[in-house]
């Protein structure tokens, strides 16, 4: 399912415009069962005392006008209501102004959130953006690649479902379609990406609760059958190796703390279930259920972790008294709940917003080489994971 993601009120009218010849120089447009006559270029160009061509340019953000013109003919527009055909300026400028994104799961915060920090930055320069929710499905996403190549937006973001899956999206790049990846990587993949330093951040939160004396730690991830297959090896080994996923950089940060602590990983208390706050709940009851059950849990993200709460509330069990708690993402609610959370805040809007600009410079013609950008985390310390010692 495609979506037009607008954040800001009024951002457009839903007309539609159509083409008339009761009137030479106006369109109609109607919405609501309302008619009213909409100027024509010519029209403009007219009002504000230059040429047609001049306004054409002026208005579809092409070519070279003086600023004097540029100003005359965009007032001129303003006044007598004249909105771009933007099929036409697409045909002049080889753009459409549109930008896609697709997405893995719009209702987890992280993605939401970065999802504003694209379109903001999208809207600010004129583009529009077109969202798709994958649902962590390939079969979706390659058909939503296709579909909004075929709709010829100029550029897409997109968080893949499978970093191993490269053939779709370098089709698309190939077809001259810029793609930045956001928080996900594709290995081999020539194109700009977005994230943080995954492996160094879950170490440092790893690390902070050896600190504390747990020595039993478990590590809650989204995931499939495939995935825990490759998590379930002795120590870990090869984590690192899961092809471009924020899962295998932060399990593999997860056991370099814990090897420099002098503690065997152990893969049974790495889960990967799925990606629900359900299955995380599910996850988080086998993983207490064990002979050696951790004493802490450090889940990957926020929705995962509110699944965590979920069953440490359904077996009787409290935070931190029986079971420590760290969480990727400082959602809305970490700090109201009781105990406040302790988390791993990601600049999420930012990274949003600067897999827009990236894209953005992109369509715009940059010829740079491949970028890919990390910013930085920061561990805000609540009270949601007690010391041991």
């Amino acid at each position: 399912m495609i979506t037009s993601f607008a954040p800001h009120a009024g951002a457009g009218t839903g007309d539609d415009v159509l083409n008339t010849s009761t009137a030479p120089g106006v369109r109609m447009s109607g919405s609501g069962g309302v008619r009213r006559i909409m100027p024509s270029i010519e029209v403009v160009a007219k009002e504000a005392g230059v040429s047609t061509a001049t306004a054409g340019r002026a208005l579809g953000g092409y070519g070279s006008v003086s600023a004097k013109s540029r100003e005359a003919v965009l007032a001129a527009a303003e006044r007598l209501g004249y909105r771009a055909n933007s099929l036409a300026r697409s045909m002049i400028t080889g753009l459409t102004h549109t930008l896609g994104v697709l997405v893995p799961d719009i209702e987890n915060p992280f993605f939401s959130r970065a999802l504003r920090g694209i379109a903001d930055t999208a809207h600010a320069k004129g583009w529009e953006v077109l969202l798709v929710n994958t649902d962590e499905d390939l079969t979706l996403e390659r058909k939503a690649l296709g579909v909004l190549a075929e709709r010829r937006v100029d550029g897409m973001v997109v968080a893949p479902t499978d970093a191993a899956d490269r053939d779709a999206l370098k089709a698309v790049i190939d077809a001259g379609i810029p793609v930045v990846l956001l928080d996900r990587r594709v290995p081999g993949l020539d194109a700009d990406t977005v994230g943080i330093d995954n492996r160094a951040a879950a170490r440092d939160a790893t690390e902070r609760l050896l600190k504390l004396g747990h020595r039993s730690i478990a590590l809650l991830t989204g995931g499939d059958e495939h995935l825990r297959a490759k998590l379930a090896r002795p120590g870990l080994r090869g984590v690192e190796r899961i092809a471009g996923t924020t899962v295998g950089a932060r399990t593999a940060g997860y056991r370099d703390a814990l090897l420099e602590a002098g503690v065997e990983p152990r893969p049974e208390l790495v889960s990967a279930e799925g990606f629900r706050r359900e299955d995380a709940a599910e996850a988080t009851t086998r993983l207490l259920a064990l002979p050696e059950p951790p004493t802490a849990i450090l889940a990957l993200d926020s929705l995962l972790a509110l699944g965590v709460l979920q069953a440490l509330r359904r077996l009787g069990l409290r935070c931190p008294a029986d079971v420590s708690l760290v969480s990727f993402d400082d959602a809305d609610w970490a700090e109201a709940i009781s105990p406040p959370l302790s988390v791993v805040a990601q600049p999420i809007y930012e990274l949003g917003a600067e897999a827009g600009r990236l894209l953005l410079d992109r369509v715009q013609g940059s010829e740079r080489r491949v970028t890919h950008r990390r910013l930085p985390t920061r561990f805000i310390e609540r009270e949601s994971a007690r010391s041991l010692l």
